[in-house]
């Protein structure tokens, strides 16, 4: 039997793909994480959209497209796409996020910036008053590997708000760091509550040696939040 948290996740998928996209949508942009899974199960389900060209963000989405049968298409081949559908780590009432948790964020940042629309997907527990409060990981940061001790030394000495701490992540079955899609490491610097995210995020993509920051900020048009009842509670950006 599915918990609230799973159909919290499937309530919001398949609400977010039956309002936004359509049949006269050519390109989509399909995200990572266990929300998507949902999404793409709404997409099999509407015979309407097989013919849609879909960009996946990570190699766990690529499997669920080519799985499913579906169009798999490149960034490359097609810079500009519909929509964007991705979940997120956590999401603040001004729908700014944190993603990154499973380590995609720079294809998942390429992918949301080239869409017309970004659409976020999540369960309850991902709503936050403000980042940094609910996900206590650590804001996801992908870096060349040559330079992860000097990017580590920089966020904890050069940014205008300093880290509670910041480590590289290590991989769980597997000796040694996660490495990402791109073939790069993954540090989480986790700053307790973010007061300007943005800004924040803007400091850390100029330090030498980062190549993208899981602070997704000013950038999504809708939220969709399956709740514990079965309901789906919609945040949209002013």
């Amino acid at each position: 039997m599915a918990s609230a948290v799973e159909k919290g996740k499937k309530v919001a998928a398949y609400r977010a793909v039956d309002e936004n996209i359509t049949a006269e949508h050519k390109v989509i942009g399909i995200g990572s994480g266990s929300t998507v899974v949902y999404a793409v199960e709404r997409i099999l389900q509407r015979k309407e959209l097989q013919h849609i060209v879909y960009i996946p963000t990570s190699f766990q989405s690529r499997l669920l497209i080519t799985e499913g049968g579906l169009t798999l298409g490149s960034i490359e081949q097609f810079p500009e796409i519909d929509v964007t559908i991705d979940g997120a780590d956590e999401v603040d009432p001004q729908l700014n996020a944190i993603k990154g948790g499973g380590a995609c964020q720079f294809q998942e940042m390429v992918v949301a910036k080239a869409a017309k629309k970004f659409v976020m997907i999540a369960d309850y527990r991902k709503k936050s008053k403000s980042l940094g409060t609910e996900w206590v990981k650590g804001v996801p940061i992908e870096v060349v590997p040559l330079a992860y001790k000097v990017v580590m030394h920089a966020l904890n000495n050069l940014l205008s708000v300093k880290p509670q701490f910041t480590k590289l992540r290590m991989a769980v079955q597997k000796a040694g760091p996660v490495v990402t899609d791109n073939g790069n490491f993954v540090i989480d610097a986790h700053f307790g509550p973010i007061a300007d995210p943005h800004k924040l995020g803007q400091e850390i993509k100029l330090l030498t040696g980062v190549l993208e920051v899981g602070l997704f900020c000013r950038m999504a048009e809708i939220a969709y939040f399956g709740e514990e009842d079965g309901s789906v509670d919609i945040w949209k950006r002013q």
